[in-house]
């Protein structure tokens, strides 16, 4: 699993760890009863503090994306009632509408940064 965070996005850290998880169990690159790494291991790895790697690993165990357990350390789960994929686009969607919005962006710059974004 390769996870990069990028500080320029305006995006907190802990957010993007988070979503990149994410997408890695719903594309199937994470299966379930994969071992995540320690967070302290993960946040040295990212340069990032641990709080905001146990952040990010709390909010995937809220949404049931992960279980953790002493013995166990964090591990990948199947949630019921997990989000299709069309449901976690659309909400990918919600999110960069606003921050576009929130940065005074277009319609039509938003769309070119999505496209330029895709295609890379």
């Amino acid at each position: 699993m390769k996870i990069v965070v990028d500080t320029e996005t305006g995006l907190a850290p802990w957010r993007q760890v988070h979503d990149q998880i994410v997408r890695a169990i719903t594309t199937g690159a994470l299966a379930e009863g994969t071992r995540l790494p320690p967070i302290r291991q993960l946040a040295r790895d990212l340069g990032l503090a641990s709080g905001t790697v146990a952040r990010a690993y709390r909010e995937l165990e809220t949404a049931g994306w992960v279980a953790t357990a002493r013995a166990r350390g964090t591990v990948v789960t199947i949630p019921s009632g997990r989000p299709d994929p069309g449901a976690l686009l659309r909400s990918a969607a919600e999110e960069f509408a606003t921050q576009a919005r929130d940065l005074g962006t277009g319609l039509d710059a938003a769309l070119d940064a999505v496209r330029t974004a895709y295609r890379a």
